[in-house]
């Protein structure tokens, strides 16, 4: 394997870490200049902050999980809480802003990217039958499980 596919997973990780700790904290404590904004955007955002407990909720959510992926710490957790977040931008940016896909694009493409290099962690999600862990569950009736779903 060469070096650019070794250590891309990391500068993934850190960039998308980077940007959500960054983005989150702004929204938390605002010190980056934000352009003005009108019309179904200006609506969206302002909806947000009437809620009272959305955005700060947001921006925490944020910063937690870019501190998870910028320490390597918990990272298929980081990008399960950054999942709908994405979505969200995504879909504001299409349908709501109409505009500034390249950013957005980018996060979403590091994101599934992200997913796919640790999509080990993933797998007992994506079972289709599983038990619950139990004491009353023994270890044969796990492997008997295991051997089912491999079916």
């Amino acid at each position: 394997m060469n070096t650019i596919a070794r250590k891309f997973p990391t500068v993934a990780r850190l960039g998308l870490g980077l940007v959500f700790a960054v983005m989150g904290l702004n929204k938390l404590i605002p010190f980056l200049p934000q352009p003005p904004v009108s019309g179904p955007p200006a609506q969206f955002f302002g909806a947000l902050i009437a809620t009272g407990y959305m955005l700060p909720l947001l921006a925490i959510t944020e910063v937690a999980s870019g501190v998870m992926l910028l320490s390597g710490r918990f990272v298929p957790l980081a990008l399960t809480l950054l999942a709908p977040v994405l979505v969200n931008i995504v879909g504001f940016h299409f349908f709501l802003a109409q505009g500034g896909f390249a950013l957005p694009l980018m996060l979403l493409g590091l994101e599934v990217y992200l997913a796919w290099a640790h999509r080990d962690a993933f797998a007992p999600m994506l079972r289709m039958r599983s038990l619950p862990n139990t004491t009353r569950i023994g270890t044969a009736d796990r492997k008997a499980l295991a051997v089912a779903e491999a079916r």
